[in-house]
């Protein structure tokens, strides 16, 4: 694949990823490279007809809901929006060599899907790497809160996923940082209880490094050594 910069942003919701989205597209921007916000589901028109179903249910003609969406459909349809999104959206921007930014990628999935539903993790990343044909970000910011923090911030009615439960967004958040354990070269784990100015700092000086080592060619600053460095976790 290419000379591109791939970044995703990840955490439960109500952490503030949408908001560091779109200061971080603004900032990558600001010398004219090409830059692309996405997200996920819906970074496509295909996208968008499966984010309804996922976020607020199936309703048959008459409008009625038609009953839940079970575990293994719904995984699946999560696979569907990233292969369209992959090929439609992301991969053509990496190509050219712009920057892609995406709020939400395949680590929702294995957040989600392995840890709130309790599928199984090596089904749902096989499903996954294959529905993304391996194309993974560079960077991924993890944003993390104590869902029952997050919630608070939440400023509409709760969506399908939202309102899960105390239990599921537990699990989720325990995912993520597990995922996050599991690979210190691609994400940076950002205590989100911070104020949006002290996220985007951090967020900031770990992009600045990411294309510096694109020019250089170097290996950038590791998410490990910038925790050391912050003095965080």
């Amino acid at each position: 694949m290419t000379a591109g910069l791939f970044v995703s942003f990840e955490g439960v919701d109500g952490v503030g990823k949408t908001t560091q989205a779109e200061r971080l597209r603004d900032y990558a921007s600001c010398d004219g490279t090409e830059t692309v916000l996405t997200r996920e589901p819906g970074g496509t028109a295909l996208g968008l007809a499966i984010r309804a179903m996922l976020l607020h249910g199936v309703r048959g003609a008459d409008g009625t809901e038609t009953g839940d969406i079970g575990p293994r459909a719904e995984a699946l349809l999560f696979a569907a929006d990233r292969a369209q999104h992959v090929s439609q959206v992301i991969a053509p921007v990496l190509r050219r060599g712009g920057v892609v930014i995406t709020d939400r990628y395949l680590d929702s999935s294995l957040a989600y899907q392995s840890g709130g539903r309790e599928l199984t993790l090596d089904d749902v990343r096989r499903l996954n790497m294959w529905a993304a044909d391996g194309v993974m970000p560079r960077r991924t910011y993890l944003l993390d809160m104590d869902p029952a923090q997050s919630h608070r911030r939440l400023v509409h009615d709760e969506d399908r996923m939202e309102a899960a439960g105390d239990e599921f967004q537990s699990r989720t958040r325990r995912a993520f940082l597990d995922l996050a354990a599991a690979d210190p070269d691609r994400f940076l784990v950002i205590d989100a209880r911070g104020g949006v100015d002290e996220v985007w700092e951090r967020i900031r000086e770990d992009f600045d490094g990411l294309r510096s080592s694109q020019v250089s060619g170097s290996l950038p600053t590791t998410p490990a050594t910038l925790s050391r460095r912050a003095g965080s976790r």
